[in-house]
């Protein structure tokens, strides 16, 4: 290790471990084929249904990309897709109860995982995480999570 810290590295590091934890978590739940973009998309499905287009803008990707991780996700009963009652044309995306469950999975597996993470952090957890949350909101990073602006 450098004797200057490699914050990227540390940080890439670390959210590769927090993934792999939920993820695991996530298949003990029943929930085996949810991928990390999957998450994305049940981001921007939360408030309501969302033409593929639409969710292929908030994804940063092509509508053909869009289409094909929906498609995938419909095999697994995570989202349905709908004709859109103001353009027949148009197809909606939906989350299914299965879709939500999932969500909840998620939201179960990143608390426990948080919880070890900061237990792990000792008596100086609540100091490091303070930092964190500034480093986060001082980056923008922050914003744009809870804006559902980042993309995969």
């Amino acid at each position: 290790m450098p004797s200057t810290p490699d914050l990227t590295l540390l940080f890439t590091a670390l959210a590769a471990s927090c993934d792999a934890a939920v993820r695991a978590r996530m298949v003990e739940a029943g929930h085996d084929r949810v991928r990390t973009v999957h998450g994305y998309v049940f981001q921007h499905l939360l408030p309501g249904p969302v033409r593929v287009s639409d969710l292929a803008d908030l994804l940063g990707m092509t509508a053909q990309g869009a289409s094909k991780v929906v498609a995938e996700m419909e095999r697994t009963g995570y989202v349905a897709r709908r004709p859109d009652p103001q353009d027949s044309r148009a197809r909606l995306v939906e989350m299914t109860p299965r879709g939500h469950e999932a969500v909840d999975a998620g939201r179960a597996a990143r608390a426990a995982v948080t919880a070890e993470l900061s237990a792990d952090l000792g008596p100086d957890g609540d100091t490091v995480i303070a930092s964190l949350r500034d480093l986060a909101e001082r980056t923008g990073a922050l914003r744009e999570l809870m804006a559902r602006r980042l993309r995969p």
